[in-house]
């Protein structure tokens, strides 16, 4: 059942549609709280862990939504998502005594990481330009991303989400600048096979 079908539903009190339509994004909210989930943080913080917990309180909230597209569902759990992932800056920077005060605005980076998830292959094919091809295509990349090795995503979450320098990049990843490079260039060209397989 395409997404639509889902969300029209879902409201109509479906708790199955419910399940499948939330479960359909659970690796979107994976990948996006991995991405905002950067430094001492991601170390601390389970990126699962806050998407799973996403996860449930839109479930326990759907009333609430009011929207009936694909691109209103993904911005409703974005925003349940930056709650949480705020949450848990919060509890982080009490216990490390960090100023919040400094900390780039949380919706600005998920929106950040949102688009360039969007536009990671746009070399592979045209941008679209509905919400809901382009929530298609965020999910379809997001769960692609899931079936990479860990240090081909870990590559591609640092570069191309969280946007880090070569060198932070390689820092992270144990590697110089140059070999962060080319492990980010054979995980781009894996998520690109494992995309044209899926399609």
């Amino acid at each position: 059942m395409n997404r639509t079908a889902l969300i029209r539903d879902a409201r109509a009190g479906s708790a199955e549609a419910l399940g499948q339509l939330l479960e359909s994004y659970r690796n979107l909210l994976r990948v996006l709280a991995r991405a905002s989930l950067d430094g001492a943080l991601g170390a601390k913080v389970d990126a699962s862990d806050v998407a799973q917990e996403a996860l449930l309180k839109a479930h326990q909230r759907f009333e609430q939504f009011r929207g009936e597209s694909e691109g209103e569902v993904v911005a409703w759990l974005k925003r349940i998502l930056a709650n949480n992932v705020a949450d848990a800056r919060r509890r982080f920077a009490a216990n490390e005594g960090r100023d919040l005060a400094r900390e780039q605005p949380l919706e600005a980076l998920l929106d950040r990481s949102s688009a360039a998830l969007g536009s990671l292959l746009a070399a592979n094919g045209p941008t679209p330009s509905e919400d809901a091809e382009r929530g298609e295509r965020a999910v379809r990349l997001a769960d692609a991303l899931e079936r990479l090795p860990a240090e081909y995503r870990d590559a591609l979450i640092l570069r191309s989400l969280q946007e880090l320098e070569w060198g932070e990049v390689g820092r992270r990843m144990g590697r110089s600048a140059g070999a962060a490079r080319m492990m980010w260039g054979r995980a781009l060209r894996q998520l690109g096979r494992l995309l044209e397989a899926d399609a």
